[in-house]
C-alpha cells in the first residue's frame, strides 16, 4: 500500500541508497568516522597530546643532528647525537617499562613531559645566547632521550585502556601515523624555523609543542590496579617483565626483529645528516626536505597497516617492509641526484613504519596487561639499543669508507640477517593471550604468610593411566612457559618411583606477594593448557595441589606450622 510503513521504509531506504552512490566520498568519510578510534573522546585527547609530543621530539632531533654537523666536521661527532638520543633507553628503557605496569602512567606521562619541555628549552637558549658547543649538546640530547625512554611504555601501553580491544589494531596505526605526520612535518618545520630564524629558536617552538601532552595527560583517570595484593617493586617488576618476555616464545620472536632491522636501519639515520651535506650538497633547508620525504613515507605506510594486517599474516607485512628498506637504502647510498634521495627515502619511510608499527601490534596484542608496558618496553630497548650501538659502528664506517658505502653495506647485512634468521617467525596475539582467566577460588590456609615470606613451593599431583602417560607428558610440556612467564622461578615434572601413575609437577615462587600475583596473571591461553592435561587423570581421582612455603629457621614465626605443611605433602620431610 502506498501509504503503509513497508513502502515508507522502501523509499527511506531508496533515498539513502541514491545519496551514497550520489555521493561516495562522504559515505566513505562517515564509515570512517563509524570505526575510528578518535570517535572515543579519551583516546581522541590522547591522540592529540601524541601528536604534539611526536612534534617536539622529531623537531629537536633534527635541529639537534643538523646544529653538530655545523658545528663539527666528524662524521662520528655528528653520529653520536643519535647516541646520546637512544643511549638512555639502553640504560633506563626496562626501569621505565617496570615503572608503566607499577605506577600511574598519568603521573609518569607528565614527569616525562616536563623533562623534555626543560632539556629542549634549555638547549634552545643556550644555542641563542652561543654558549652551544658538542659536549653540551650531546648532554642535553641525553635528557631529551631520557624524558623520552620513561614516556614511550607509559604513552603506548596505555592506549589499550583507552581503546576496546577491537579497535586496538587501528589505534596503533594512529599513533604511527601521529608519530609520523611529526616525523613528515617536524623536519620540514624545524629546517625552515632553523633557516629563518637560528637553530636556537627552533629548539624552543619544539620545547612548546610538549606543552600539547601535559595538556592531554591532566584529563586521564588515574588507572586501578591490574593485580590484587602487594604492589611490586621496582627491581622485581624488571625482572618479572625479563622473565616474561624469555618464556614467552611470541615476544621473543618479536624483539628479535625488532632488534635485527633497528641495528642495520640505524645507517640511515646516524648518516642522514653527513649524506645531505657532503653527498647532495644541501643546506638546512635541504636535510628537511629529505626527513619530511621520509615522514610522508611513513603516513602512506601507517595508514596502510589495518588493511594490510587483515589480508595478510604479520610475518609477511614484516618481511616485505624489510626488502622495501633494502631496495631504498640501496638507491640513496647510489644517487647524487636530490629528488631521488627524496624518493628513496619517501620508500624508507613507508617500510620503517610498517615494521615497526607493525611488531608495536603484535607486541600489545601479545602481552597481557599487567606486563604490557615491560613487554613493550623490552622492545623499544631492543630498537634503541640498536641505533645507539648501529649509531657508532655506521659511523665509525663511514668514516673510514666514505658514507654512500656504509649504507650500502648496511643494506647487505641486512639481508644476510634476514637470511639467517628466517625460520623465526612473528604473529599477532589473540584476545585469549591478553584476556585474564577466571578467577581462581580463597586459598584455605591455616596461616596467613606476610608478603615477602617465601619461596612458594607448589606441588601438583597426577594420576595418569597407563596408556595416556606418553600423551600426557607431550602435552604438559605446554603448562610450563604459563608457569615461568608469570613468576615461576624453576618448574620441573617428577614421577614417582614407589608408586606407578604418579606424576609431581613442581614450580617454585621467590615469594607469596609473587605467588598471588601468579594466580591472577593467568590468561584465558594459560588456562586453556592447564586444562588440556586435566583429561589424562585418572578417573575419579582429583588433581591434588600443595602450597608449601620456605621456612626461616632463625624465626620461630612459622615453628608450629611445620609439621601440618609437611603432612600434606605426604608426611615425609626428606
Amino acid at each position: 500500500m502506498p501509504g503503509s510503513p513497508r513502502s515508507s521504509r522502501r523509499g527511506k531506504a531508496k533515498r539513502v541508497h541514491k545519496r551514497s552512490v550520489n555521493n561516495p566520498f562522504s559515505s566513505l568519510l562517515a564509515e570512517l568516522k563509524e570505526s575510528s578510534p578518535l570517535r572515543h573522546l579519551g583516546f581522541r585527547h590522547f591522540y592529540f597530546g601524541t601528536i604534539g609530543s611526536a612534534l617536539g621530539y622529531t623537531m629537536q632531533a633534527t635541529v639537534a643532528a643538523w646544529l653538530m654537523a655545523t658545528i663539527t666536521p666528524s662524521p662520528l661527532m655528528v653520529a653520536l647525537v643519535q647516541t646520546a638520543s637512544t643511549a638512555p633507553t639502553l640504560l633506563f628503557g626496562l626501569i621505565g617499562g617496570a615503572l608503566a605496569d607499577i605506577v600511574d602512567r598519568r603521573k609518569i606521562i607528565l614527569v616525562a613531559q616536563s623533562v623534555l619541555l626543560v632539556a629542549t628549552a634549555t638547549l634552545g637558549t643556550i644555542t641563542l645566547t652561543g654558549w652551544i658547543n658538542p659536549p653540551s649538546l650531546l648532554l642535553l640530547t641525553f635528557m631529551v632521550g631520557v624524558g623520552f625512554t620513561f614516556y614511550q611504555p607509559a604513552q603506548q601501553a596505555n592506549v589499550n585502556e583507552l581503546v576496546p580491544p577491537r579497535d586496538l589494531h587501528r589505534a596503533v596505526a594512529l599513533g604511527a601515523v601521529a608519530f609520523n605526520v611529526a616525523r613528515a612535518a617536524g623536519p620540514a618545520l624545524a629546517g625552515a624555523i632553523a633557516a629563518w630564524a637560528g637553530s636556537g629558536s627552533a629548539f624552543l617552538v619544539s620545547a612548546v609543542c610538549f606543552t600539547i601532552m601535559i595538556h592531554a595527560a591532566r584529563q586521564l583517570k588515574p588507572r586501578a590496579r591490574n593485580l590484587p595484593g602487594v604492589p611490586e617493586r621496582l627491581l622485581s617488576g624488571v625482572l618479572s617483565g625479563m622473565r616474561f618476555v624469555r618464556h614467552s616464545p611470541g615476544m621473543r620472536a618479536l624483539v628479535f626483529r625488532n632488534f635485527s632491522f633497528a641495528v642495520c636501519a640505524s645507517a640511515f639515520w646516524a648518516l642522514l645528516p653527513v649524506l645531505a651535506r657532503d653527498q647532495l650538497h644541501l643546506g638546512a633547508g635541504g636535510f628537511g626536505l629529505l626527513s619530511a620525504g621520509f615522514g610522508l613515507g611513513a603516513v602512506t605506510g601507517a595508514i596502510s597497516i589495518p588493511s594490510q594486517l587483515r589480508r595478510r599474516p604479520l610475518h609477511t607485512v614484516v618481511l616485505s617492509a624489510i626488502l622495501l628498506w633494502i631496495l631504498a637504502i640501496l638507491l640513496i647510498a647510489a644517487t647524487d641526484s636530490t629528488v631521488l634521495a627524496v624518493l628513496g627515502t619517501y620508500a624508507a619511510g613507508m617500510a620503517w613504519v610498517c615494521v615497526f608499527a607493525s611488531l608495536t601490534a603484535g607486541t600489545q596484542s601479545t602481552a597481557p596487561a599487567w606486563v604490557r608496558a615491560r613487554a613493550v618496553g623490552t622492545s623499544i630497548v631492543a630498537v634503541q639499543a640498536s641505533l645507539a650501538v648501529g649509531s657508532i659502528l655506521w659511523g665509525t664506517l663511514a668514516s673510514a669508507t666514505g658514507t654512500h658505502v656504509a649504507l650500502a653495506i648496511s643494506a647487505l647485512a641486512l639481508v644476510i640477517m634476514q637470511g639467517l634468521s628466517y625460520r623465526i617467525r612473528v604473529v599477532l596475539g589473540s584476545e585469549a593471550d591478553v584476556t585474564p582467566g577466571f578467577q581462581l577460588p580463597e586459598l584455605a590456609m591455616a596461616l596467613q604468610p606476610m608478603a615477602d615470606d617465601g619461596p612458594v613451593l607448589v606441588q601438583v599431583e597426577y594420576r595418569i593411566p597407563r596408556a595416556q602417560r606418553e600423551e600426557f607428558l607431550h602435552a604438559i610440556r605446554a603448562v610450563e612457559p604459563t608457569r615461568r612467564r608469570n613468576g615461576a622461578m624453576s618448574w620441573r615434572v617428577f614421577a614417582d618411583i614407589a608408586e606407578e601413575g604418579r606424576f609431581v609437577e613442581r614450580f617454585i615462587i621467590s615469594s607469596w606477594a609473587e605467588y598471588v600475583r601468579l594466580r591472577s596473571r593467568a590468561t584465558v591461553a594459560d588456562r586453556a593448557a592447564h586444562t588440556a592435561i586435566e583429561k589424562f587423570q585418572e578417573a575419579g581421582t582429583p588433581i591434588r595441589v600443595s602450597r608449601l612455603i620456605g621456612v626461616d629457621l632463625s624465626n620461630a614465626r612459622f615453628a608450629s606450622a611445620v609439621p601440618t605443611i609437611v603432612d600434606r605433602d605426604g608426611g615425609d620431610a626428606g
